[in-house]
C-alpha cells in the first residue's frame, strides 16, 4: 500500500545564492535549521526601500535542503514529491538531478522522483528566487511556505489527484460518479463510510474509467450541517490484492445558480454571505498554521458568514479542509493577472511610476498547468462551488485598452493620471480578454464539468461590450451594485453576484432585496500585509478583524445585518 510522509521537519536554510548547492555532496553544516512552512520575508526588518504593495519586506534568493533516509524497499516503487506552495520561482533537485522549475508561487506541484530515489540517504535541494519584491499587489511572503510531502506507492497506484467524485440526486438518494486514473491497476474498489460505518460500495475494472455508487438517504452537506463521509479508494492487481489506497472526504450536496432567483443549495434558496481573504496572517507571514485558519473561520461563522473567496490565488489546502469541515462555500480563485502585467506599487499606493513585474511574465507558458493543477487538487472539496479564473483583469488601461473606455466611462478614472486615462493603441487590446477567458473557461470545464466558472470583473459595463463577460458561466461584479438591475434586464439568463463589495448597509440591501443577486463577498474579512498607502503603514486595514483575528466595529455591524 502507499505511504505519505510529511517532510516539514528537519530542513536546512541559507538566505543568499549558493551556486553549486544543487549538488548533494554540498556542505550544508553551517546552514540554519528551519521547520516548514517557512516564510523568510516576514522574519526580516520592514524597510521603506522595499515595495509598499508587498508590505515593505524583502525578498531575495535562498536555498533549502532536506536530508531524507529511505528504506531498502523503495526500489521499484513509485516515489512522488509534492510541494504545496513555494513563493516564487522554485527550482528543485533530487540527489543532484534537476527536476524542473515552477514559477507561480501559489501552485501545488508534484515531481515523480522514482528514477532518482535510492535506499539510504537522499537529498532534496530547492532554490527559491524572489529578487523583484514589487511582484504583487499584496504581501506574498518568500520561501517554502506550505507543506511538503513524499508519497511512496506501487507504480500501478493512483495518479496524482487521480480520483474525482460528483453526486446527483436520485429522489431521496444520491448517485455518486467516481472517475479514476491509475498507473496500471487491474481493478479498483470504492467504499463509502459514514459515522455509522459502511454506506455503499462499488468496483470497476481497468486502469482508468468510472464507477457509480448509490447512497441511500445521505446526510447532505451544507453550511449549517457540513456532513462528511470518507471514500476509501483501493487499486488492485490482477489477483485482487491491494497495491494502493487513498481516502477522500466526501460531502454530498447539490447546488445551482439561477439567473432570476439566485443560488440554491440542496434545493434551498440561500444568499452567499461571503468575505474575501488573503493568504497571510500578519506576524506569521505566509506560513500560516492550520489552527490560525480554524480560529478565523470560527469567528467568521459566528458573525454570520457562510462563504469565502480566496483572493486572489489558489489557497492553502488546509483552508479548504476547514471550509469542508466547518461549512463554508468557497470561490476558489486562480489568478490576479493574465498576459498583461498590472501596476505594482512600490513607493505608496497609486504613486507613479509603477513597476510591472509579475505572473504575467509566466502566464503564456504556465496558465494551463497552473489552472488545471488547482482544479484537480481542489475538485473533491464540497465547499468549492465556483472556479474563478481571474480578479479585475479588465481594469481599464491597466494594462488593457479599448476605444470603448471613453465611450462607456468618459475616460473618467480618478485613480490614474491624465496621461493614463487616454486610449493608447500601442497597449494590449481589451478584446484579447474575451479570447483568454474562453480558453481558461474551457480548461476549467475539461478538468471539472460539475462547477461553473466565474471571474471578478472590475468594469462589467466595459467587459459586456468586449465579450469577456459572455465567456463566463457566472459573472462577478466588483463594487458595481448600481448595474445589477440594469444588467439583469439587459442580459436575460446572466447569473450575477457581488464578487467584491464594500461593507455598508446600502451595499447589503442590493443583495437582500433582489432575488436575482446570489450574494456578495466583502473586502475584506481580515486585515492583511501589503497594499500600503505609504510608509510607515505596512498593512491594509480593510478587514472586519485585525491581523491577530480580533474583531473590529465592522464585525459587529455585519453580524447585526
Amino acid at each position: 500500500m502507499g505511504e505519505i510522509i510529511n517532510l516539514n521537519l528537519d530542513w536546512r536554510f541559507h538566505l543568499g545564492d549558493e551556486p553549486g548547492a544543487d549538488y548533494m555532496g554540498w556542505d550544508d553544516a553551517a546552514w540554519r535549521a528551519v521547520t516548514l512552512p517557512h516564510d523568510w520575508s516576514v522574519e526580516q526588518p520592514f524597510d521603506r526601500r522595499h515595495a509598499s504593495g508587498t508590505g515593505y519586506l524583502p525578498g531575495g534568493v535562498a536555498w533549502y535542503w532536506r536530508h531524507l533516509t529511505l528504506p531498502d524497499g523503495v526500489a521499484g516503487r513509485r516515489v512522488r514529491l509534492t510541494f504545496g506552495g513555494v513563493y516564487r520561482d522554485a527550482q528543485v533537485w533530487f540527489n543532484s538531478n534537476y527536476l524542473g522549475r515552477r514559477p507561480y508561487g501559489y501552485a501545488t506541484f508534484t515531481y515523480d522522483v522514482s528514477a532518482f530515489a535510492r535506499p539510504g540517504e537522499n537529498v532534496i535541494a530547492v532554490r527559491v528566487a524572489r529578487e523583484e519584491v514589487a511582484d504583487s499587489r499584496w504581501f506574498t511572503g518568500s520561501g517554502i511556505y506550505r507543506d511538503v510531502a513524499l508519497e511512496v506507492s506501487a507504480p500501478t497506484g493512483f495518479e496524482t489527484d487521480g480520483v474525482f467524485v460528483t453526486a446527483r440526486p436520485e429522489g431521496e438518494d444520491a448517485m455518486l460518479t467516481i472517475r479514476y486514473e491509475t498507473g496500471g491497476a487491474a481493478s479498483v474498489s470504492f467504499a463509502l463510510k459514514g459515522p455509522d460505518g459502511l454506506c455503499a460500495d462499488c468496483r470497476a475494472d481497468g486502469p482508468s474509467g468510472s464507477a457509480q455508487m448509490l447512497v441511500r438517504r445521505p446526510a447532505l452537506w451544507s453550511p449549517d450541517s457540513p456532513a462528511l463521509y470518507t471514500l476509501i479508494c483501493r487499486a488492485c492487481d490482477e489477483k485482487g490484492r491491494g497495491v494502493d489506497e487513498m481516502r477522500i472526504p466526501v460531502g454530498i450536496r447539490y447546488f445551482r445558480f439561477d439567473a432570476d432567483r439566485g443560488f440554491f443549495l440542496n434545493g434551498e434558496n440561500i444568499k452567499l454571505k461571503g468575505v474575501c481573504v488573503h493568504h497571510d496572517a500578519g506576524a506569521l507571514g505566509a506560513a500560516v498554521p492550520k489552527a490560525v485558519w480554524a480560529r478565523r473561520l470560527r469567528a467568521f461563522k459566528a458573525m454570520g458568514c457562510n462563504a469565502i473567496r480566496t483572493a486572489h490565488n489558489p489557497p492553502d489546502p488546509h483552508l479548504l479542509e476547514l471550509c469542508d469541515a466547518l461549512g463554508f462555500l468557497v470561490m476558489d480563485e486562480a489568478f490576479d493577472e493574465w498576459e498583461g502585467a498590472k501596476n505594482k506599487w512600490w513607493q505608496g499606493h497609486n504613486v507613479y511610476p509603477p513597476r510591472r513585474f509579475g505572473y504575467a511574465m509566466e502566464f503564456p507558458q504556465w496558465h494551463r498547468a497552473d489552472l488545471e493543477g488547482m482544479i484537480r487538487r481542489d475538485r473533491n472539496h464540497p465547499s468549492v462551488i465556483l472556479w474563478s479564473i481571474g480578479n479585475e483583469i479588465d481594469y481599464p488601461n491597466d494594462p488593457y485598452v479599448t476605444p470603448l473606455f471613453k465611450e462607456v466611462l468618459g475616460n473618467n478614472d480618478a485613480n490614474k493620471p491624465a496621461a493614463e486615462r487616454l486610449y493608447d493603441p500601442r497597449k494590449p487590446d481589451a478584446g484579447r480578454l474575451a479570447v483568454l477567458a474562453r480558453e481558461l473557461t474551457d480548461i476549467a470545464h475539461a478538468a471539472d464539468d460539475s462547477r461553473p466558472v466565474t471571474s471578478a470583473l472590475s468594469f462589467p459595463e466595459l467587459s459586456n461590450r468586449t465579450g469577456y463577460a459572455d465567456a463566463l458561466d457566472v459573472v462577478g461584479y466588483n463594487y458595481r451594485e448600481g448595474f445589477y438591475a440594469e444588467d439583469h434586464a439587459r442580459y436575460p439568463g446572466r447569473v450575477i453576484y457581488g464578487s467584491e463589495n464594500g461593507k455598508s448597509a446600502a451595499e447589503w440591501a442590493f443583495v437582500r432585496d433582489n432575488d436575482f443577486i446570489c450574494g456578495q463577498f466583502l473586502w475584506t474579512g481580515i486585515d492583511f500585509l501589503g497594499e500600503c498607502r505609504d510608509w510607515p503603514v505596512r498593512i491594509s486595514q480593510a478587514g472586519l478583524m485585525d491581523l491577530a483575528g480580533h474583531d473590529k466595529p465592522g464585525y459587529w455591524h455585519r453580524m447585526a445585518m
